[in-house]
Order: C-alpha cells, then sequence, then structure tokens
C-alpha cells in the first residue's frame, strides 16, 4: 500500500483488486468494508474519504491472512446468516446461505398450535439454533455440541441478539440429552475423507471434524437416523443438511430407520440439499411458517 497518507477509500479499493489475485480479487470489497466497518453506501458515495495509518495497517494485515489461505469470514471474524450477523472463528464451521433451507424446512413443520422443542445437533457457531429461535420465540431449543471452544462462540452469539434462553448443551450428539422432541435439525459433517474440496476453498482451515464423516461422509448421518428415532415425538421430524449428490444416500439411510413420510428439499440452485422422515404415519403437511427472503 502506497505510504503517502491520506489515502482516500476509492484509492485502497484499488489497491487491494491489484494485490488480490485471481478469485481473491472478488472479495477486495468485501475485505475493505468488512475492515473497516463501513457500508457500502459510504464506499460510493464518499470515496475521497482518508483512510488512517491504522486503517491502512489493518488492511494489509487482512490482505496478509487472505493470501495466506484464510477464508473471508475468518479475516473479518463474522459472517452473515438469516437476519444476524454471527461471530465465527477456526472453532466452527462459516455458515453458509444452503443452510438456511434448513432452517425453513424446519419452519415450515414445525406446530403453529402450540410450542415445540427442538434441537439443533452439531450448532457450531449456533446458526441453525438462533434463526429457529428467533423465528420461533415459544419453543424451548437446544443447541448440541461435543465443542466447548464452538459452544462458547455459540453462546456469544446468543447473547449479542437477546436469544439467552437457547439451552446449550456440551456433548455428542444426543447422547447428553434424555427428552423427546417435536423436531430435531442438524447440519452434521458430511463429507467423504477423501473430497477433494477437502483441499480448497479454505476448508482445510475449517474444523476438520465439522467437515468429515467416514469413507463415505455419512458416518454421522446413520448414527443421527438411529438415535433420533427414539427421541422424537409421534409424527416427529428429523431434518439433515447433506451434500448435493447424497440425497438419494441419505434417503435410504431414513427409510431404513424406520422414517416415514421421507423428503429432500432442493437449494437455492435446484441442488438437493436438506432430507428428513418424521415418526408415525401422521398426514406431513408443512404448515405456513414465515419464510426469510
Amino acid at each position: 500500500m502506497p505510504e503517502s497518507f491520506p489515502l482516500s477509500l476509492g484509492e485502497a479499493l484499488r489497491w487491494l483488486r491489484t494485490e488480490l489475485d485471481g478469485p481473491l480479487r472478488d472479495e477486495a470489497e468485501p475485505l475493505l468494508l468488512g475492515v473497516l466497518g463501513l457500508g457500502r453506501n459510504v464506499l460510493f458515495s464518499r470515496p475521497e474519504s482518508p483512510l488512517t495509518g491504522a486503517d491502512a495497517a489493518r488492511l494489509r494485515e487482512a490482505v496478509d491472512r487472505l493470501r495466506g489461505g484464510e477464508p473471508l469470514a475468518y479475516v473479518l471474524g463474522r459472517q452473515g446468516f438469516w437476519s444476524f450477523e454471527l461471530e465465527v472463528g477456526p472453532a466452527v464451521l462459516i455458515p453458509r446461505p444452503d443452510t438456511e433451507v434448513l432452517v425453513q424446512g424446519a419452519l415450515q413443520r414445525l406446530p403453529l398450535d402450540r410450542a415445540a422443542t427442538v434441537a439443533d445437533l452439531g450448532t457450531g457457531s449456533g446458526a441453525v439454533a438462533l434463526a429457529l429461535a428467533a423465528e420461533r420465540p415459544q419453543d424451548r431449543v437446544l443447541a448440541v455440541d461435543c465443542s466447548l471452544e464452538a459452544l462458547a462462540v455459540a453462546r456469544r452469539n446468543a447473547a449479542r441478539h437477546g436469544l439467552e434462553r437457547i439451552e446449550f448443551i456440551a456433548g455428542d450428539w444426543l447422547a447428553p440429552v434424555n427428552m423427546q422432541f417435536d423436531l430435531i435439525a442438524s447440519n452434521p459433517p458430511y463429507l467423504a475423507e477423501d473430497d477433494p474440496h477437502l483441499g480448497r476453498d479454505g476448508l482445510d482451515r475449517e474444523p476438520r471434524g465439522a467437515l468429515v464423516s467416514g469413507a463415505d461422509g455419512l458416518d454421522a448421518i446413520r448414527r443421527l437416523a438411529v438415535e433420533a428415532r427414539g427421541a422424537l415425538v409421534p409424527g416427529g421430524w428429523l431434518l439433515l443438511e447433506h451434500g448435493w449428490e447424497q440425497g438419494q444416500a441419505v434417503r435410504e439411510v431414513l427409510h431404513a430407520a424406520g422414517f416415514s413420510d421421507v423428503l429432500t428439499l432442493p437449494d437455492l440452485a435446484g441442488r438437493e440439499r436438506v432430507s428428513g422422515g418424521r415418526t408415525g404415519w401422521k398426514s406431513a403437511r408443512p404448515n405456513r411458517a414465515r419464510q426469510q427472503p
């Protein structure tokens, strides 16, 4: 970055686009705005606004981290999900838009006429639990994770958004809870041990235990299907996020575990993203809970 100051916002953006190569160049603008805590309107309405020496130093550090392979969300320490901005870091997966399909599917299948009891297994940053708790303030929401570091992040996110009523529990999937749920939602690890995606797109910086699950990526899903079957009330739902090529395999796992009304929900690109089923033989009629745009 040029040593002469003041350096303007517009000049800083041009410098970032020069310094960041290939796909990283697309992250120049969000990096600039995120590091400086500015809205996009400021960048384009006042591009001549000067940066301080401290601003320039923070941008240099952020560029070095991004070049070093850190995901942008980790560099900034936050990521948007649903209606929230969430704290993220190396202890948790970065929430992605595809997981909003899991939230939407859960909201459609929770009862409208009464409070429900819901579990988010493998909560990570707390993204799914927070979204459900915000949309369903009458419900009891439990968030479970085996990582104490992840739970600490999730608790801070809940406190930041006034959702401290979520119950955070440390443990291995359903092992630490002994109760019945109306719905269990999970974005479990579902990548195979040799999945080529693990070596790119910053996935090597995210917690491997939250990404990888056995030779075919389905070990956690198989376990959840078996354990959740006995932890759901009659007619209760289990919803699982998975890879876009795993829909058929996950449906077979759910059928084998004794679930009925097995289905798969697509993401915004039309790819199979969330599969689920319910206990018993009650009619599966999703409600019309409010959807996020």
